[in-house]
Order: structure tokens, then C-alpha cells, then sequence
């Protein structure tokens, strides 16, 4: 009687299990067939939304680098383009809804930005490691998500490359925030990740900057270089796949836990950018509704088999602990030989560290020994350069000294008193000034640096051109100037004004070390017309609101090409063996570094070399100050 009774409850139970079964799996299955599909129907419209979004900004930064204000502050950045360029993007910007619109330079230098009112602007700052600069400057279209590394936001940046006259100048960039988007759904988390698997949007938080998979060294170290996810520590996100499905979809478990939360998967990928969305839908719900659907199948059945039900139940419950158990222990055991294998490599790593600091130590020691070595060579060869220099520079003054007394014992056998004393009041002025190029001697030893002032440009030009008004004569010298509609053209520049040089114009730099430019460059021009028939000087002073650049021009042979590379440097000199010493344009170069200016040479198209001067207007400084 007991077998004939177990026997119908056996098969009873085994028809409830079975019924069951069946019952849960089809209804599982076609709750996770409708998942998939509502996962994939709202991925493809969620990716559809992000794509237009990235669609829309994408050409964004092509239409910048047409622009000519931005083409026009890479070419040349002074104030007044930089303001327009700034104004131009915080324009674009806000009409266009970016996050931050900005020019980089081809050195990698942010120019102009739309946030150049704000605290956090981009100016100033280094972008030359950000891959979607280096991508726009080899001639492609940048796009990289990344986060800030002056707003610490992160955003989606789209780069195009700037052109001027067929050559790269610059770099337009264009950031984007995509945080509305992690948050379009909610109920069913969405997250994007990178061509790393790094997750960079998620609707929930805490998945935000975990990996899809561990990262090798390799690539984890070069995400670093380059800052995309600044100080993020980019750990794994623990990720348990169940089941693999049709149509790019899993069946996942997330968390810590060994019976962590279940998801539906569903991924899609981009091209450009390469990011892969995945929409995970908790299965909750289908696994509730298989649940519902099986206790409704059996519950006409229960009472029969309650007793067969449990006793099944708590034997699987108990198999499952006991599993559980068993992979919580091979988790602790793998977790323990990681361990020691990781202190292992630190004990190793420490050893090594170690001897690379002795080694430095000692390196650093020989490297202070030779700075300390490069330092008294350097001063013993700056002693022999100034005492060549002062050589040099008296030069000049002594030959007019020599030309004034010769013409000065003719007039007074001639009996001109008159012009006789004017020559002695030049050769008093030559000798005052004699006396400040051999002071500079003692600035030099004392480490002081000359005072900076302001001089009058005519008044500098005077000077100089009556230091060498005997070798001006038979030159015939034209002054131009756009400072005043008059013209010179004079045969002896020290009898006649320069008219076309305002006296109230005023540049930065001391009288005597300008006039010692103009002196070396105007003498250069000199020598180079020696022989010539038909020899001619030009002077051109041009003026905008900061500066002033002065242009003298011969009709000399002109500079070689392999000369112009070396002109500017100490003891170079095309001259004959003691015609000079090469120091010259050495040191007038350095003299208009020093107050600001700058000298630059080059040849004239129609025959002879090309000297510009270029100065800081000392009243401009004033109108800004004030």
C-alpha cells in the first residue's frame, strides 16, 4: 500500500515538476524574447538620438576652421584678433548649444575660447597630448570622450584641422556634454563604453568608470598618458554572463555577490565614434511573471504534492549553498595565491627601486659638479665676448672722433670759428657717449642691468646718422615714413631733420643702445656698397598702436643664403679678416631682446639686403595702463 501509494505521488510529482517546468521556461523564454526586442527597439532609439546629437555637432568644427577670424589668430594672434576670435566662439557656442567651443594652436597652445570670461577659460592651457588633437593635426577628424582637464566635466570632443594657404596652422575643437543622456531611461539602465570597454556613461552611478573587462598594462598606462578619465581607478566591473542570446544579447549577473542581480544585455556598435552600447534590463519582471505562471499551473496540483514540492525544494536550496560554498572557497583561495604572488612582485619592485635611487643619487652628484664646471667656462667666455663687444662698439665712435678732428683743424685753418665749435660739441657728445658703452663694462661685472626707459625715435636716428655722416656722403638716403605725409631724401642726414619721424613718437630702449643699432646696421649697409656706382640707402618707419618697425633697405649684393642662417650669432661675419669681428649684429640683436624688440634680415627681391627693427611704443604701454 505505502509503494502504491508513493508510486501515484511520484508521478504526480514528476508531472507537477515537469509541468512546471515547461510552464516557467516558455513563459521565461518569451519574456526574455519581448525584453530583447523592447531592449533593442529603445537601444536603437537611444543610439539613433546620440548619433543625431553627434551628427549634428559633427561638421560644427569644419564650419570654425573656415571662419577667417579664426584663421586669423592662428596667423596672427595679437590682442585685438584674439578678441574677436573669442567673441566669434562664445557666439557659435551659445547659439549652437556646445559645452565649450576653442582654437588650439599647432604647438598644441589653446588661442581663443568661448569660455574666455569665465575663471576655468582654456586659454593658455596644453592640449598637445589629447588624442583628438594629435588625430585633427596629421589631417583627420578627431572625436574622443574624455574628462575635462581644467572643468574636471567630462564631454565629447569633435576636432578638425585649420588651414592656411594649404598648411596647418591650428586646430578647432568643439565639447559637448552627453550627461542628459545616461539619464533618457531610467527604468532600464543604459551605459556606453569606449574602444576599451571603459563605461563612460551609465544611468547608474556606480557602474560609471568601471570596465566591461579587465584593460591590459599597456593600454591602461597609455589612457593615463593622455588624461581621458583623469585620476579614475578603471576597475573591472563584475560581470557574470548566464546565457549568450540571439541578436548580440546575454543574459548577465552585475555585483559581488554570487547571487547578484540578473539583466538582459543588448549590445550595439558605433563605427565613428567606436563605442558599444549596451542597454541592460533587470529580468526581474520575466523571471516574476515565469514564476506567477508556473505557481498558477500547479496550484490545482499543490495539495497533492506540497510535501514532494518541498522536500525537492530544500534538497536543490541545499545543493545550491553548498555550491555557493564551494565557489566562495575557490574565490578565497584564488584571492590568497593573487596575494602572495602580488607581494612577491612589490618585494621585487622595492628591491629594484631602491637601486634606481642609488643611481640617481649619484647621478644627480656628477650633474651638479659639471653645472658647477659649464658655469665658470660660461663666465671666463661671457668676460672675452663683452671685452670683444666694448671693441667693437668704440669702433664707431673713434672713427667719427677722427673725422670730426680732421674736418675741425680744416675749418679753423679756414678761419669758421662757428662750425668749428659745432664739431667740438659732436666730438664732446661722441666722447659722453664713449663713456656710457665702457660703463656698460661695469654693469656687466656688477650683475646689474641697465635701466629700461623710453627714447625719442628722431632723436635716435640723429644721433646715429651723424655718427656716420662722413661715410653717408655721395649715398644717397631716402626716409619714408606712414607717420607723416612728408618724404626726406637727404644727402647728409646729420644737416637735415628727419621730418617724417614725429619727435613726440617714443619707443622702449636706452638712446645710446639704440642709437648703437642703428649705427651697426646702417654700417653694415655701408660697407656692403662699397664699389658701387649708384649706392642707396632707404629708411621706412612704419607704426601701428604698440609697435614701430623700422625697414632700411641697400642696393648692395644682398646676404647669402647659407649667411642668414648664422648672421645674428657671435663672431660670424662675411667681412674680409680684420675688416670686423663679427659682433655687431650679435649685438644688436640682443639689445632689442632686451627692451622688448626684435631684429630680423632677409634680401629685397630687386637686388640687396633688408633690415627691419622692430620696437615697443612706450606710450602705448601708458594708454594700457592707464
Amino acid at each position: 500500500m505505502k509503494l502504491r501509494t508513493l508510486f501515484p505521488l511520484a508521478a504526480f510529482g514528476l508531472a507537477l515538476v515537469v509541468a512546471c517546468s515547461v510552464v516557467w521556461t516558455v513563459t521565461r523564454e518569451r519574456g526574455v524574447e519581448a525584453l530583447r526586442k523592447g531592449a533593442a527597439a529603445r537601444l536603437e532609439r537611444n543610439v539613433g538620438t546620440l548619433k543625431s546629437t553627434l551628427d549634428r555637432y559633427e561638421y560644427l568644427p569644419y564650419l570654425l576652421a573656415l571662419h577667417p577670424d579664426v584663421q586669423n589668430v592662428l596667423a596672427s594672434p595679437d590682442a585685438e584678433s584674439v578678441d574677436r576670435a573669442n567673441r566669434y566662439l562664445e557666439d557659435v557656442n551659445a547659439h549652437a548649444r556646445a559645452t565649450v567651443t576653442y582654437i588650439v594652436r599647432a604647438d598644441g597652445r589653446c588661442i581663443a575660447a568661448s569660455n574666455w570670461r569665465t575663471p576655468s577659460s582654456f586659454i593658455g592651457e596644453d592640449y598637445r597630448f589629447r588624442p583628438y588633437f594629435v588625430d585633427a593635426r596629421n589631417g583627420g577628424i578627431g572625436r574622443f570622450f574624455g574628462i575635462g582637464t581644467i572643468s574636471r566635466e567630462p564631454g565629447y570632443y569633435i576636432s578638425q584641422p585649420v588651414y592656411r594657404d594649404h598648411a596647418l596652422v591650428g586646430v578647432a575643437v568643439v565639447k559637448l556634454n552627453l550627461e542628459w543622456f545616461q539619464h533618457a531611461d531610467e527604468s532600464e539602465p543604459m551605459l556606453v563604453a569606449d574602444d576599451h570597454g571603459v563605461i563612460f556613461l551609465s544611468s547608474n552611478p556606480a557602474w560609471k568608470y568601471r570596465t566591461l573587462a579587465p584593460i591590459p598594462a599597456a593600454t591602461l598606462d597609455a589612457i593615463r598618458d593622455v588624461r581621458q578619465y583623469a585620476r579614475e581607478a578603471l576597475l573591472p566591473l563584475p560581470i557574470n554572463i548566464a546565457a549568450r542570446l540571439a541578436g548580440d544579447a546575454q543574459i548577465v549577473h552585475i555585483g559581488e555577490r554570487p547571487l547578484a542581480p540578473a539583466y538582459l544585455a543588448t549590445h550595439r556598435h558605433l563605427d565613428a565614434p567606436a563605442w558599444q552600447f549596451v542597454s541592460v534590463a533587470p529580468m526581474a519582471n520575466v523571471e516574476r511573471d515565469a514564476a506567477n505562471a508556473a505557481t498558477i499551473t500547479a496550484f490545482g496540483l499543490i495539495s497533492a504534492c506540497l510535501l514532494l514540492v518541498y522536500l525537492r525544494m530544500r534538497r536543490i536550496r541545499t545543493v545550491e549553498m553548498a555550491r555557493s560554498r564551494a565557489l566562495l572557497q575557490q574565490a578565497y583561495a584564488q584571492l590568497n595565491a593573487r596575494v602572495e604572488a602580488r607581494t612577491a612582485d612589490l618585494s621585487a619592485a622595492n628591491a629594484q627601486l631602491t637601486r634606481e635611487v642609488a643611481e640617481r643619487t649619484r647621478a644627480e652628484h656628477e650633474l651638479r659638479a659639471t653645472q658647477n664646471e659649464l658655469i665658470q667656462a660660461s663666465k671666463l667666455a661671457a668676460l672675452g665676448q663683452m671685452a670683444a663687444g666694448i671693441t667693437h662698439e668704440l669702433n664707431q665712435p673713434l672713427t667719427a672722433l677722427r673725422s670730426f678732428s680732421d674736418n675741425t683743424r680744416v675749418l679753423l685753418e679756414r678761419g669758421r670759428l662757428d662750425a668749428a665749435t659745432e664739431n667740438l660739441s659732436a666730438i664732446a657728445s661722441l666722447t659722453e657717449r664713449m663713456g656710457r658703452i665702457t660703463n656698460q663694462l661695469k654693469l656687466f661685472v656688477g650683475k646689474a642691468r641697465p635701466m629700461m626707459t623710453d627714447a625719442s625715435l628722431q632723436a635716435v636716428l640723429r644721433n646715429a646718422l651723424a655718427v656716420l655722416e662722413v661715410r653717408l656722403g655721395g649715398v644717397r638716403f631716402e626716409a619714408t615714413s606712414d607717420l607723416a605725409p612728408a618724404s626726406a631724401e637727404i644727402e647728409r642726414p646729420a644737416a637735415s631733420p628727419l621730418d617724417c619721424v614725429p619727435p613726440e613718437l617714443r619707443v622702449h630702449g636706452e638712446s645710446l643702445r639704440l642709437e648703437q643699432v642703428v649705427i651697426n646696421v646702417v654700417g653694415n649697409a655701408l660697407d656692403a656698397l662699397a664699389g658701387r656706382a649708384d649706392p642707396r640707402i632707404a629708411l621706412d618707419v612704419r607704426a601701428d598702436a604698440a609697435s614701430v618697425r623700422l625697414t632700411i633697405e641697400d642696393n648692395g649684393p644682398g646676404i647669402d643664403d647659407d649667411a642668414l642662417t648664422h648672421l645674428f650669432e657671435p663672431f660670424f661675419t662675411t667681412k674680409e679678416m680684420g675688416a670686423g669681428l663679427g659682433l655687431g649684429l650679435a649685438i644688436s640683436s640682443s639689445i632689442l631682446r632686451e627692451c622688448g624688440g626684435a631684429l630680423d634680415a632677409g634680401n629685397v627681391s630687386t637686388g640687396g639686403a633688408r633690415f627691419a627693427i622692430t620696437l615697443r611704443r612706450s606710450d602705448f604701454d601708458k594708454r594700457m595702463n592707464s
